[in-house]
């Protein structure tokens, strides 16, 4: 389908107009042609201006790039894959083994797999690569069996960027430039592992125009899981070689974008690091990307041989951006919901008996309810009794709800908590507890009217954070602020009795990181 000039650049003004923030670049690549929007300030403070030379940190689109490289290198092993003489299959799966050899002892961990890995379905706790060693050396269970559910974690792909590097007896920075940057004609891109150090001029803001924006503070290492920094015209080249690639059924490209599957068959939306999904009736494949700062997305839809590529030095939401232009381009209105307004009975907590992780429900906007799990997440009212988002179904039946998970093949199943009580005495909680598995000890202190918490552990001190009552021993811990962006959000903390009555423990969880039991020791 041919766009005009006209519509494609009316598409992208609209992104600088409605998402505004200090700088963003933004293209479009369709059929051979390419179109640009540069807007704003790569450096406000110093007043230098964004350009689409200016490299930006594109966080975990990396990982489709390391998975590119890793294919490539199967495909074309290197010189010292050659002299060991076994499949180059079979170097990586003895590698994993090697970087953790637990998986002997851990119920499932002998099914681990490379392929799970990297369609995140194997559920290793998410880690950072500068601690991940000692991080990985802990790992004592599996949140699911593998290759039955999908749980975004970094941590897998710093295992397969360390497999990568020693089975192919190159840097990983090595194996990128040489498989993918080159190739693609990636003039400026490079891995930067350090995110406190991003390529000059670039500015990462916080913030917004009601608050002021302020430069970020970053301090992760990446590797693997993200890390590469590249201009919008690094990446409108990689989306031509991509074009490129796709017209090739044999290609790298076309066998890691198949359409990926869970072990029982049904279908999944993520492998190699890239995300499967649907806009305006089209099927793309891409990934987005965040950090403090910085929010990025890329798309290609192959069927229309259309690529949207946005990045923002800000935390504009980069997907939502992408997936409007498409819509634009394609002239597509999202169809209005049937129910006008919520009805009572959505709103409340629920508890997930089995992951013990709570599910908030809010009233939005008219039609809409508001369904915080992972993230708080906007969800259409079909009915009195059923909401629906691209990644959610959920139905509610008086003080019970079913979340379907549609992303991660998860259902959940929650309980509604009574909110009305007052909260007990808090000599109740105050204590010290140690969870063996986490190798970490929970702080909780406070008074009758604010509760706090705080972690010690291998990795350090915690800061204390705010713990909000939500009734029947459960709290709220909050954690709007992470290493990595988005951060955990709020972690659940269920406090445990004994037949006497005694707080004797307490279940700590998020998403990420859920079912760590901890137990009273003083």
């Amino acid at each position: 389908m041919p766009f005009s000039t006209a519509d494609v650049e009316a598409a992208l003004r609209s992104i600088e107009q409605t998402y505004r923030g200090p700088a963003g670049s933004v293209a479009v690549v369709h059929e051979g042609q390419v179109w640009r929007r540069v807007w704003g300030f790569a450096d406000m403070e110093k007043r230098i201006p964004m350009t689409s030379q200016v490299q930006l940190p594109i966080c975990s689109i990396s990982k489709q790039m390391v998975c590119l490289a890793l294919v490539d290198v199967i495909r074309n092993p290197t010189p010292v894959m050659k002299q060991r003489g076994s499949e180059p299959e079979v170097q990586l799966a003895t590698e994993l083994l090697a970087i953790l050899p637990q998986l002997d002892e851990i119920p499932g961990g002998r099914q681990l797999t490379l392929a799970q890995l990297h369609s995140m379905q194997s559920d290793d706790p998410f880690s950072l690569s500068l601690d991940a060693p000692r991080a990985i050396q802990r790992i004592k269970s599996l949140h699911f069996e593998p290759g039955t559910e999908m749980s975004y974690s970094n941590v897998n792909f710093y295992i397969l960027g360390r497999i990568l590097e020693k089975v192919a007896g190159q840097s990983l920075g090595q194996l990128l430039a040489e498989r993918v940057f080159i190739k693609a004609g990636m003039a400026t891109a490079s891995l930067c592992p350090n995110t406190a150090g991003p390529p000059h001029p670039i500015v990462g803001y916080e913030g917004d125009e009601k608050h002021g924006y302020v430069p970020a503070v970053n301090r992760v290492e990446w590797s693997g899981d993200a890390g590469v920094v590249a201009s919008l015209e690094d990446m409108i080249a990689y989306e031509q070689w991509l074009h490129k690639k796709w017209r090739n059924e044999d290609s790298i490209y076309r066998a890691v974008t198949e359409p990926p599957t869970f072990k029982d068959g049904s279908p999944a939306c993520y492998a190699y690091g890239f995300v499967h999904g649907e806009t305006a009736g089209k099927s793309w494949i891409g990934h987005g990307g965040a950090l403090r700062g910085f929010r990025l997305q890329r798309l290609h839809v192959p069927s229309e041989n259309l690529s949207v590529v946005v990045l923002f030095n800000h935390e504009g939401d980069s997907g939502s951006a992408a997936e409007s232009i498409v819509k634009k381009l394609f002239k597509f209105e999202d169809p209005a919901a049937s129910v006008e307004t919520a009805v009572s009975e959505w709103n409340g907590s629920f508890l997930d008996e089995e992951t013990q992780l709570l599910i908030k429900v809010t009233p939005g906007d008219a039609r809409e309810i508001l369904v915080t799990y992972l993230g708080e997440e906007k969800a259409k009212l079909v009915s009195s009794t059923v909401a629906q988002s691209r990644r959610t179904l959920a139905t509610v039946e008086k003080d019970v709800i079913h979340v379907n998970r549609l992303r991660e093949n998860k259902k959940l199943q929650g309980r509604r908590i009574d909110e009305t009580s007052e909260m007990p005495p808090s000599s109740d909680y105050v204590g010290i507890f140690h969870s063996t598995d986490a190798d970490s000890t929970f702080i909780c202190n406070g008074n009758s009217t604010l509760m706090y918490g705080a972690f010690n552990g291998y990795l350090g001190k915690s800061p204390v954070s705010l713990m909000k009552y939500v009734g029947e021993d459960i709290f709220l811990l909050g954690q709007k602020r992470g290493l990595d962006a988005p951060a955990p959000g709020d972690w659940t903390v269920v406090f445990h009795r004994n037949g006497d009555g005694k707080v004797t423990g307490a279940t700590v969880g998020c998403q990420l990181a859920r079912n760590l039991r901890y137990e009273r020791i003083s």
